[in-house]
């Protein structure tokens, strides 16, 4: 099966909203760029081998200019909605452990949502034109990214900053972002139909996809950099979270103790950064951490298996087909089956 085709809808009008405060630079850019329809917006534009929007590309530049990494930083990676969340939180319970014990009733993940305490590069600090000044932040720095591994700066694959990077089951990651994109999409706009949806998700237009290429790019570089970029899937990590909560401990250079472990902290960190627990928070029930984001629509349901209870039996043959031909050959496999966690 070859690389599906791309075509350009010209019949979609263009929101103008989409180039409001963006620099002429990125303007220019787009310009040259091959569109599609998008899920949220008018278009996503392919740049640098990915589909985004105009913001976020302008982000990006600037990300790419300016950030310096440290050897001590810590980078999350993920394609959108694919365990982001949660990640995040169980790297800022480990690394702040000892900062912070997990039992403190006024501990920040208590308080804030996890996006607030681990920030984006792309949607926080350089969205807006910002170029803030990381360098008087104490290391060690914890940063995330929905970025590519080959979009990333020049400053991150040079240096010796560890890379955690979470995938999960695309059948999965599809419904979860269709359900979230829904809760976003303004009110005059009425759902995206969920075959429509698919299509475009099969076509890989879908915000930093293609899934398949995102995915590539972080594993081809654990397999040859395993002490640069750690790869783990969310499904291994719902099943077994006390074993990978280690692992991540042991990758970031912060092992456990023999007596944390005896008076069960690690236990303590997933019961933490729980899906249950993190929902239930005041901050994520009512908060807003990403610009016109809600909190809320971060915590769904965070299940295995959900997307049985919405794709065609046709749907999952045509993308698990995507997933074997793209992804196979590689070494990256992921379960198709009906099981729910």
């Amino acid at each position: 099966m070859g690389s599906p085709q791309i075509t350009e809808n010209p019949t979609i009008a263009v929101d103008e909203d989409e180039e409001n405060g963006i620099s002429a630079e990125c303007k220019e850019l787009i310009h040259g760029c091959r569109k599609e329809k998008g899920w949220r917006t008018s278009f996503l534009y392919e740049f640098q081998g990915f589909w985004c929007q105009p913001k976020e590309i302008d982000a990006i530049l600037s990300f790419q200019k300016h950030y310096l990494a440290r050897d001590s930083d810590v980078i999350l990676a993920t394609i959108p909605k694919s365990g982001t969340t949660w990640i995040k939180s169980l790297t800022f319970a480990i690394m702040n452990r000892n900062n912070v014990p997990v039992s403190d009733g006024n501990h920040p993940l208590l308080a804030s949502n996890p996006h607030d305490l681990v920030p984006f590069f792309e949607y926080k600090l350089y969205a807006n034109n910002q170029n803030p000044n990381l360098s008087i932040l104490p290391k060690p720095r914890i940063f995330a990214t929905h970025i590519p591994f080959g979009s990333l700066s020049e400053s991150i694959k040079s240096s010796d900053c560890r890379i955690v990077y979470v995938c999960r089951n695309p059948l999965d990651t599809f419904i979860s972002s269709w359900h979230y994109i829904n809760q976003l999409r303004r009110e005059s706009q009425p759902p995206i139909p969920l075959e429509e949806a698919f299509d475009m998700y099969c076509k890989g237009v879908i915000g930093c996809g293609p899934f398949w290429e995102h995915m590539l790019g972080y594993w081809k570089e654990s397999q040859e950099r395993p002490n640069k970029v750690l790869f783990m899937k969310y499904e291994d990590m719902k099943e077994d979270a006390t074993s990978h909560v280690k692992m991540l401990a042991n990758f970031l250079g912060l092992p456990f103790s023999v007596e944390e472990e005896k008076q069960g902290l690690i236990e303590e960190i997933v019961k933490l950064c729980s899906f249950k627990k993190l929902k239930d928070l005041e901050v994520n029930q009512n908060g807003k951490s990403i610009k016109n984001f809600d909190n809320k629509h971060l915590f769904r349901k965070g299940e295995v298996g959900d997307w049985v209870n919405y794709l065609s039996p046709s749907m999952v043959h045509q993308l698990s087909k995507i997933m074997d031909e793209k992804l196979g050959d590689f070494g990256l496999k992921f379960k198709v089956c009906s099981t729910v966690s």
